[in-house]
């Protein structure tokens, strides 16, 4: 985790919106990579968007990952992408 805080602006789609209970959050985090940031959310938001990030991708920056060791440094905003039935 990094040292600073910063606010990052994070996207919840299709389910992950459902789970969150709203389709976009700032938060202030220390986090660094796409596991902390993870990590963060659940712990925020609980069951079932935990179960639901732990199959979804990452949208960050332009780059789309399930790297959990992805670094989030240099963006503003991330997007969690559960998988979309039919796509």
């Amino acid at each position: 985790m990094s040292s600073n805080p910063r606010v990052i602006t994070v996207g919840y789609y299709a389910a992950a919106e459902d789970a969150a209970g709203t389709a976009r959050e700032r938060l202030h985090t220390h986090a660094a990579t796409v596991g902390e940031l993870a990590r963060e959310v659940c712990e925020r938001h609980g069951e079932p968007l935990a179960s639901i990030v732990t199959v979804s991708s990452f949208l960050v920056g332009e780059e789309t990952t399930r790297d959990p060791h992805a670094s989030i440094a240099g963006v503003s905003d991330v997007d969690v992408l559960p998988p979309f039935a039919g796509g």
